[in-house]
């Protein structure tokens, strides 16, 4: 009996990886690689186009939880928890390779490692990244997940943080999720209130980093510290 179709279209792909990386795949052929994983007897390009459609790119695929997934692509739910754990399978990887106590020593390399902490969240966060003397990060916490001018409590809490952490400095982080990369006048005073505490208990704030997308913006670059 001659293999299905899809048995030598499936292996034509894994060749195709194997010689090339994904870097010339498109986003369908991407999705129906992966799929290939969870979906062992079944044509996984129809599928693909589908979900891709269903969403309009990977990123808003990825970004979904499982239970919506299953819901709105009608696949298994084995099948939604390996799609929606790419993004935390991402952030794991990115953060691994900073090691356990990166060096900070500069904006640029506080925004990457920024950008790396917001990997995955779909909502606007708030992360303390404690440094040593030698500008290693002790710890990145996140200490608070809504929009910055929600917390008075902001001052306090951070400054416990640092202490727990051992921080002789800190950066502060946070995200603008499919917003602007710029501050608001909220980022601002919030900023001014937790340099102002910290500053008390002789711990400087050296840099505040915003991230949107792909990008930051340093508040030390940009003179608002």
């Amino acid at each position: 009996m001659t293999k299905p179709h899809h048995q030598g279209h499936r292996q034509r792909i894994r060749d195709r990886f194997l010689l090339e990386g994904l870097d010339g795949f498109a986003d369908h052929q991407v999705l129906e690689m992966l799929l290939f994983y969870c979906i062992p007897r079944k044509n996984t390009n129809e599928l693909a186009h589908q979900m891709l459609q269903e969403y309009g790119s990977l990123s808003l695929l990825f970004d979904a939880s499982p239970e919506e997934i299953h819901r709105r692509c009608g696949v298994s739910m084995n099948t939604a928890i390996l799609i929606s754990a790419i993004p935390q399978l991402s952030k794991r990887y990115q953060r691994s390779r900073w090691g356990d106590k990166p060096l900070i020593n500069s904006s640029s390399k506080a925004g990457n490692y920024a950008k790396d902490l917001f990997t995955g969240k779909k909502y606007e966060s708030f992360f303390l990244i404690s440094l040593d003397a030698q500008n290693n990060v002790n710890h990145a916490s996140l200490v608070h997940e809504g929009t910055i001018n929600e917390a008075p409590v902001y001052p306090r809490l951070l400054v416990e943080t640092a202490l727990r952490h051992q921080a002789s400095s800190v950066i502060l982080a946070h995200n603008h999720p499919g917003g602007s990369l710029h501050p608001s006048r909220a980022d601002l005073d919030v900023t001014e209130k937790i340099r102002s505490a910290m500053q008390s208990i002789h711990i400087k704030v050296v840099d505040h980093i915003i991230v949107a997308g792909d990008h930051y913006y340093s508040f030390a670059e940009n003179g608002d510290l």
